[in-house]
């Protein structure tokens, strides 16, 4: 009784965060000061579970909000959450099916249907990340992830007389519901340190993901773009400082090819 309790207190928290993207979006200029910046995350996943015979990664867009937290010079906690992630895993086998107890899925003449099974689930994921921040605009992370697992499905994929079916089958006792493990990245920040970000972020879990099968985590490779919503009043002064900077190197080529035109 515990344990679904806990599990719906996590959705409770997590459709509500959905909600709080949208109010942050509209506060994005007071969330942003000095020491804080805040921003949506988003892009594009390639994930895998250990352990099974799958051997094709699923690939999903996800989307979420974080917060880079200044510790020291050049030092941050990166965190926020993953509101939509899905992890899993494309192609499962007949073998995978089996040990999954999952339907398998025949025509009128009691053969198999081809198509292709997938794993799929929805995880609320957070990190707790410490960022260096190098002068080339470079960075690289590290540290732990933890993830609630609040929806999760078997799949199934089809074309059947031209058409395209899609049948999903819930299998959401057979899953852990805390995923925990560790996450590296790196990435680089355009327009010279004030513009969108562009990374890279792999994740390993510690936790199986299947209660009765042990060997199984989670793998993600995480192709990220943030973008920072509003901006602190020091990085709008050093924005300013730097167009300042643009606009005299400017006049100084219009002035020296005028001199040389004359």
């Amino acid at each position: 009784m515990k344990k679904y309790y806990l599990i719906f207190c996590f959705l409770f928290i997590g459709y509500g965060l959905q909600s709080q993207v949208l109010i942050a979006l509209l506060l994005g200029d007071k969330l942003n000061t000095g020491n804080i910046e805040f921003g949506l995350d988003g892009g594009y996943s390639f994930s895998d579970i250990s352990g099974l015979e799958a051997n094709k990664k699923l690939s999903e867009f996800n989307l979420g909000f974080y917060f880079d937290i200044k510790i020291k010079e050049n030092w941050y906690l990166n965190t926020g959450v993953l509101v939509k992630s899905t992890l899993g895993v494309d192609e499962l086998s007949m073998n995978d099916l089996e040990i999954l107890n999952t339907t398998i899925y025949l025509d009128q003449n009691d053969e198999i249907l081809e198509g292709e099974y997938s794993q799929k689930m929805s995880y609320f994921l957070i990190p707790a990340l410490a960022k260096y921040k190098f002068k080339n605009n470079i960075y690289a992370e590290g540290g732990l992830q933890i993830g609630w697992m609040y929806n999760s499905w078997i799949q199934f994929d089809s074309k059947i007389d031209g058409n395209t079916a899609r049948i999903k089958e819930g299998n959401e006792d057979l899953i852990n519901w805390f995923d925990m493990g560790v996450a590296v990245g790196a990435g680089y920040r355009l327009l010279k340190g004030y513009g969108w970000t562009l990374g890279a972020r792999y994740y390993y879990g510690f936790v199986d993901v299947y209660k009765d099968i042990p060997g199984t985590k989670n793998s993600a490779l995480f192709l990220k773009l943030n973008v920072p919503i509003g901006a602190s009043d020091e990085m709008k002064e050093k924005m300013k400082e730097q167009k300042a900077i643009l606009k005299e190197k400017k006049a100084k080529r219009k002035a020296a090819k005028k001199t040389n035109h004359n």
